[in-house]
């Protein structure tokens, strides 16, 4: 694996943005959660959020995650200028990030009680809610590839933490949704993702 020492001064602005993506992610679905009515981790999924009138809050918020992750991307493909991985990993960084960004601009349906007002039970998926759900899937699929294809870079150089460190992150992205539980599952799958994310941006600033 080489580094490119040349595109510094814009790269690492980039990592910084990246860096902040998840941080900022959560901190917005968080404070959502103890300030909006009805709101319950335990059934409603966070992308729920994204509905109500205040759902534009949490649409921006998909939104620049993705393109946080995005950055993470660009930055990691004019760093790493040679080595396994050097144009696929950028590519499904990227393709990971696209699926916030899509996720961000359709909206899951009101359903399950929230928002107030919102039907008691589940209600048949929307044309957007599918491509939400799409967008998501995506994304975390797309994650899990990146980090494989870094588990056999990082096994080449005999580098066991990181190979461990990948391979993790991998098999929780891979993981089958339960039917119970299913908020409380991707929702932390999100965490792993996103701290995945800038722990990855934080070490390549490092370089």
């Amino acid at each position: 694996m080489t580094t490119s020492t040349t595109t510094r001064p814009i790269t690492r602005p980039l990592l910084t943005v990246a860096a902040l993506a998840g941080p900022l992610f959560y901190t917005v679905a968080i404070a959502q959660m103890l300030t909006r009515d009805g709101f319950d981790l335990s059934v409603h999924p966070i992308s729920q959020l994204a509905t109500g009138s205040l759902g534009w809050i949490q649409m921006i918020s998909f939104v620049l995650t993705g393109l946080g992750v995005i950055a993470l991307a660009i930055a990691r493909r004019r760093l790493i200028t040679e080595g396994a991985g050097r144009r696929t990993v950028p590519l499904f960084l990227g393709l990971f990030g696209a699926g916030f960004v899509v996720a961000g601009l359709f909206r899951m349906d009101p359903q399950n009680g929230f928002p107030v007002g919102a039907p008691a039970g589940e209600v048949e998926m929307s044309w957007h809610s599918v491509v939400h759900s799409a967008g998501a899937a995506t994304g975390f699929v797309a994650l899990a590839v990146a980090c494989i294809v870094l588990v056999v870079d990082a096994v080449r150089r005999r580098d066991v933490r990181a190979a461990v460190g990948h391979g993790v992150v991998a098999l929780v992205m891979l993981i089958p949704v339960s039917p119970t539980g299913a908020s409380v599952q991707i929702a932390l799958t999100g965490a792993v993702a996103f701290t995945w994310t800038t722990v990855y941006a934080v070490q390549l600033r490092r370089r």
